[in-house]
């Protein structure tokens, strides 16, 4: 390996690090992190999801999951039912105010996004799609 090339690895997380920290820029002025986002944007997915679902889908702590998902009730952004309607988990649900704001948050990521895709070809974009797929896909296994 030469100088100048480096480990996949270290590029991957590196691109992550860049990406996490534009997408946090621009959810600023919503007042959103990513990890907001994210849970706004899997309950859109996936409406009724519990908390621990939810926690999966994110890659967070169940604990972690329910204090943000009560800053997220206090905004009106999302709702939950006082009680279950069966078993023990509790249903959460987007809010009209929360599917609104998700819709202008997700403009500003999808320009992330855009701009980090914007100096590969069309192949290329393909060709490190199905990579990364390969990646997840073998330490997944």
């Amino acid at each position: 390996m030469s100088n100048q090339e480096q480990q996949v690895g270290y590029v991957v997380k590196q691109a992550q690090s860049l990406l996490r920290l534009r997408m946090e820029e621009a959810l600023h002025p919503y007042a959103l992190t990513v990890s907001q986002y994210s849970c706004l944007h899997h309950l859109l997915r996936e409406p009724g999801i519990s908390a621990a679902g939810l926690a999966r889908a994110t890659f967070m702590t169940r604990q972690s999951m329910n204090s943000m998902l009560q800053q997220l009730l206090e905004r009106e952004l999302v709702e939950r039912p006082a009680r279950p309607a069966s078993g023990r988990a509790l249903p959460t649900a987007l809010t009209a105010a929360g599917v609104d704001l998700l819709a202008a948050a997700q403009a500003e990521v999808d320009g992330v996004e855009r701009r980090m895709l914007s100096g590969l070809s069309p192949s290329e974009l393909i060709s490190l799609t199905h990579g990364l797929n390969a990646c997840v896909k073998a330490l997944g296994d």
